[in-house]
């Protein structure tokens, strides 16, 4: 349980630093485009979006890309690591900046 606290925590970081020095895509639309085109370096879904179905194509998806794709509990937390007022079920990094070394950790604490 610890394992995935911490897994959080540095998909939450990664969002925050992607977006303050590298370029995130928010919403689902955004998110599957940016995985059709192969720019998107990690996925990030919550777990409490309502209808599931929203968001049910993206870990398929990144995983037929070869992205990492991750869950997070809360989109309050995902909307506010991304720098919005309001919740986000959905968020691709696509181009990493200073989350580079914390995108790694997550993609091979994923294969794991």
């Amino acid at each position: 349980m610890a394992d995935e606290k911490e897994l959080n925590e540095k998909v939450l970081q990664a969002v925050e630093a992607a977006k303050a020095t590298g370029k995130i895509k928010k919403g689902t639309n955004e998110v599957t485009k940016a995985v059709e085109r192969g720019t998107a370096k990690l996925v990030v879904i919550t777990k409490d979006v309502s209808p599931p179905e929203i968001t049910m194509h993206l870990p398929l998806l990144a995983q037929e890309k070869g992205i990492p794709c991750v869950t997070v509990p809360s989109k309050e937390e995902l909307g506010a690591a991304a720098g919005l007022s309001v919740p986000a079920v959905s968020i691709a990094i696509t181009v990493e900046g200073d989350a580079k070394d914390l995108i790694k950790q997550i993609a091979e604490a994923k294969t794991e």
